[in-house]
């Protein structure tokens, strides 16, 4: 079974206008944390965000570094053109891409308990999908290990699903904002399962789409060489 062309092209912009919100996201608040007189929006309804993560500058930075690396990382470790032509530096990106997964989800558990804007439902939001996406990224890293590619695939499209779903997340509470009928307390938790969620049922879908595919033999012998983090 072929995907259609024009389908893969449409998610493809869709996973890298994603990953160019949460790049964009990263950088304003790692200015914001360095140069808080110039990114200051004391005028903003969305003043309250920046509260948080002043007042726990280290772990922001923890968290919103590894971030930038998984948004850049993350739509290259899927494409197939890397992969089959650059294998050793998929191997190797695939070890970064990793431990930044890892930080992240580590980081993202600490500040849900630290620093929750949206109380209880975001930490309840933030704990179950960090867990989901680790659980994901460990099933990811054991069928290759197997050289189980298919199953692989699936668990690493789910993964960095979950970990885009926080793009996802940005528009949605712009959209609460714009609405000006509830605090970001109020709206933030939700907005948080909104993105992640849809993010999942968008991935289940295309690993649906996609499922029964022949799967190049360029990629097969490759399999057999090496496994993405060995």
């Amino acid at each position: 079974m072929r995907s259609n062309t024009k389908l893969v092209r449409v998610l493809w912009t869709g996973v890298w206008v994603l990953a160019f919100i949460g790049i964009a996201a990263a950088a304003h608040r790692i200015f914001a944390l360095e140069f808080p007189e110039k990114f200051s929006r004391s005028n903003s309804p969305a003043a309250v965000l920046d509260i948080g993560f002043t007042q726990h500058k280290m772990l922001t930075l923890v968290h919103v570094l590894p971030g930038v690396l998984f948004m850049v990382l993350g739509p290259l470790q899927l494409s197939r053109a890397i992969r089959n032509k650059y294998l050793n530096v998929h191997r190797w990106s695939g070890r970064v891409f990793l431990v930044c997964c890892l930080i992240v989800a580590v980081s993202a558990l600490t500040m849900s308990f630290r620093m929750a804007i949206g109380g209880v439902n975001e930490t309840v939001a933030t704990v179950f999908y960090a867990i989901l996406f680790v659980f994901c990224l460990t099933k990811a890293f054991i069928h290759i290990r197997r050289r189980e590619i298919v199953l692989h695939r699936e668990w690493m499209i789910r993964g960095f699903a979950i970990g885009l779903g926080v793009a996802t997340v940005r528009p949605i509470v712009g959209a609460f904002f714009a609405a000006r009928r509830l605090s970001p307390h109020e709206f933030f938790g939700t907005a948080f399962w909104l993105g992640f969620t849809i993010n999942l049922i968008a991935a289940e879908a295309w690993i649906n789409y996609t499922r029964g595919r022949p799967i190049p033999e360029q990629t097969l012998v490759l399999s057999e060489l090496s496994t993405t983090v060995e």
